[in-house]
């Protein structure tokens, strides 16, 4: 007899490797697929719970009629389609679109002013001169840590007459402001926003700042370009990302106001409950008891913040192509 070897018996090489186990590597291909997905659940849900849903049930609200049975309601409520009436009775309303209307006008006012401050500020603490640039960062910034309806009551006290000194300081020259008048009141407004958000967009332009290259300050140091023509041409041009962006939000943001209108309307007799388009949907909502026509203003006022916002970024897209 010959003896065989275990090599033989078995039919493996000295490199031969063992089988592997059918559905091994198809398991961990899955894990780690789902991997992302469960990481991403919670967030996911707090998503739809809080943004996604909210969305859908103020959009199927606003073509929604509900209908109270009875003096009191007491024999019964029912809900139907309403079609487009809720969107026709919000556009019927003159306060809701005079709101409109002023807050476009505060948009064109106060948005390139703040966009044009928070540009000069960013340019002022990223130039070289700049002294002491971190403290006055966040000074500037400050303000935006300051709650809407807190900054707003601390205006307040410079609007009224009688606690203000600025009044005291307008009469040593002969003026006699009236900050919460019917025609400079949304003014006053534009300046409390001006406050509040020109710090927070400054930080969004010196973080673009701080992204140009080093090289390019360089080559116009060589160049012998002065400051300023360094901001025309290196830093304004390659800080255009930035400016689109603060810009947006701050339209978005025009169309949203809410607290400064709210808070200022115990002081200013010229602010009514439908000053601003959110205080006028927070009104029918809530003084009205009007969810539904509320709910039509709200998407109104969504969709004519994303045509404003979409017609700007053309405008932008454009004007640079």
């Amino acid at each position: 007899m010959t003896a065989t070897s275990p090599t033989a018996r078995t039919g493996r090489g000295p490199s031969a490797q063992p089988p592997a186990r059918p559905g091994k590597r198809g398991d961990r291909t899955g894990a780690a697929s789902r991997a992302p997905w469960l990481l991403l659940a919670p967030f996911l849900a707090l998503f739809i719970l809080t943004f996604v849903l909210p969305i859908f049930v103020a959009v199927l609200s606003s073509f929604t009629k509900v209908t109270r049975s009875g003096l009191f309601g007491e024999a019964g409520v029912k809900s139907e389609f309403a079609g487009f009436s809720n969107y026709a009775q919000a556009l019927a309303d003159g306060s809701f679109v005079a709101s409109i209307g002023r807050m476009l006008l505060f948009g064109v006012v106060q948005v390139p002013v703040m966009i044009l401050l928070c540009t000069v500020l960013a340019l002022m603490l990223e130039s070289a001169s700049a002294k002491w640039p971190g403290f006055f960062r966040a000074a500037y910034f400050l303000p935006y840590g300051v709650p809407g309806v807190i900054a707003t009551i601390l205006w307040s006290f410079l609007y009224v007459p009688g606690l203000s000194p600025l009044f005291d300081v307008a009469a040593l020259v002969g003026l006699t402001p009236d900050f919460l008048g019917a025609n400079t009141v949304l003014w006053s407004i534009a300046n409390i926003v001006t406050w509040s958000y020109t710090g927070y967009n400054m930080l969004i332009i010196v973080a673009q700042l701080k992204a140009i290259p080093g090289e390019l300050y360089e080559a116009a140091k060589v160049d012998g370009a002065s400051t300023w023509r360094v901001a025309l041409s290196i830093q304004l041009p390659l800080i255009r990302p930035a400016l689109v962006l603060t810009t947006v939000f701050s339209i978005i943001g025009t169309l949203q106001l809410f607290a400064e209108a709210q808070v200022l309307k115990t002081v200013a007799p010229a602010i009514d409950s439908q000053y601003t388009p959110n205080l006028s949907a927070y009104t029918t909502a809530f003084a009205y008891n009007d969810y539904n026509v509320a709910a039509a203003q709200a998407v109104l006022i969504a969709v004519a913040a994303f045509v404003l916002s979409f017609a700007f970024l053309k405008f932008t897209n454009r004007k640079s192509s």
